[in-house]
């Protein structure tokens, strides 16, 4: 197959204009003029997408898809801060009240509404103590039928006792060991934070992900309670207490990292750890905004993620361009090629994927194209901004996920939306108590 746009962004900062893009195998066979490519391969299928820009698909490298569930519910008792937000708003009245009847419905609407914004791959945290277990299954099976890429896992805590601890660690150790050689699906370990889980419980869960050689993630510092929880409990910042036992490293996956000391930023850089920035979530939620262009700045990856909250990517880019030139007092901070790139190769890098996020020949065939009616100029030097500023999900017209089209001219292909969009709110409904 050959796909002919006005614009190939190879990746954030590769763009070539009136050059196509061959697909084979599930892979990016070559790029070139559109001439020359069909004169090469004269029997492959041909797309036209003039007035289009191709681009890699986006990584959602941190979303929780029951998020959607509750997206407008009433809070019975508002928080105050953070810790008010855990403890008196999203764990009793969301998390703990979850089946899996309702997380299903979710993952069916949320893996739907990603691919139609043009994103191909994410990251799932899934917390749930009354789902317990079988839940990521019954997650993937909703993503499988769409054909979106997903990593899966449990939020695992001993914040519920220690029944739910032993089953969570479970879920994500049965579930990455069923999924070991799946294209689409795959698991990682993940626990919540240092203040749900003990030392001992985090080291387990960290040892059992190694030996099946694949990484692990936590919430981390994602406002100021869990720093200062740290220090009082701990003795040390979260992430020196992370560097001390072994945890800062390659393997992890740090997600938020909004409240973070200078020394903790260090420790990030020297260790490798991975980070995940939820641009739009952090404000929700009061914990602040994250020093995401200090680790830039120290070449530490990171890629972006939703949440749950907004999952059209092209919002959370922009939160992330604002967001940090606000904060740094200073517009040229994360120009829009760097935040593109956090959200296509930086979000692969950052979730363990290789060959993901650019369309370079040999590399995975995730793709976008979106429409580029835009009312002024572009040339190469400025599409990035365009699309990081003026586009939204719904200019996404195609979207292919290893060599598949799943969304064609706007429509999903994998799954009936007007079905999934009734079982969602029939499932929030039953979440909220109506």
């Amino acid at each position: 197959m050959i796909i002919c746009p006005d614009w190939l962004l190879i990746s954030a900062e590769q763009v070539e204009r009136s050059a196509a893009i061959r697909i084979h195998d599930g892979l990016v066979h070559a790029t070139g003029s559109s001439a020359a490519l069909i004169a090469e391969f004269p029997d492959d299928e041909v797309v036209e997408a003039a007035g289009c820009a191709v681009l890699p698909g986006f990584v959602n490298s941190h979303v929780h898809l029951y998020g959607t569930l509750a997206h407008g519910i009433v809070i019975e008792s508002p928080p105050t801060g953070f810790a008010s937000f855990l403890d008196d708003y999203w764990w009793p009245q969301v998390e703990d009240r979850l089946d899996r009847q309702m997380i299903s419905a979710a993952s069916a609407w949320v893996s739907a509404e990603m691919l139609r914004t043009g994103t191909t791959t994410f990251f799932d945290i899934c917390e749930a103590p009354g789902a317990l277990s079988g839940v990521l299954e019954a997650e993937a099976e909703q993503s499988r039928l769409a054909g979106i890429r997903g990593i899966f896992s449990f939020e695992a805590t001993e914040r519920a006792g220690a029944e739910i601890a032993e089953l969570s660690l479970l879920e994500n150790l049965d579930f990455i060991d069923q999924h070991q050689h799946d294209s689409l699906v795959s698991g990682a370990m993940s626990w919540h934070t240092v203040f749900t889980c003990s030392r001992s419980f985090i080291e387990r869960a960290a040892n059992e992900a190694l030996a099946r050689n694949t990484w692990f993630h936590a919430h981390c510092n994602e406002g100021i309670h869990e720093g200062n929880w740290a220090r009082e409990n701990l003795g040390a910042d979260t992430m020196a207490f992370y560097r001390d036992i072994g945890i800062a490293s390659s393997s992890f996956l740090a997600s938020q990292c909004v409240q973070m000391t200078d020394d903790e930023l260090e420790v990030i850089s020297t260790s490798g750890t991975r980070v995940s920035h939820m641009p739009l979530s952090n404000c929700e939620v009061g914990g602040g905004i994250a020093p995401i262009a200090d680790l830039l700045d120290r070449d530490v990856t990171v890629g972006l993620g939703s949440d749950g909250y907004v999952n059209d990517m092209y919002e959370v880019m922009r939160g992330a361009f604002w967001l940090q030139k606000a904060r740094r007092l200073d517009p040229s901070t994360t120009p829009a090629h760097q935040v593109l790139h956090m959200a296509t190769e930086g979000g692969a890098a950052a979730l363990g994927i290789k060959n993901l996020g650019r369309l370079e020949p040999g590399w995975i065939a995730d793709l976008q194209v979106v429409n580029l009616d835009l009312p002024t100029p572009i040339d190469a030097s400025t599409i990035a901004d365009q699309l990081v500023l003026w586009r939204s999900g719904h200019h996404v017209r195609d979207v292919m996920v290893d060599g598949q089209w799943r969304v064609r001219n706007g429509e999903v292909l994998g799954i009936d939306v007007e079905r999934a969009r009734a079982r969602v709110n029939e499932e929030a409904g039953r979440l909220w108590g109506r």
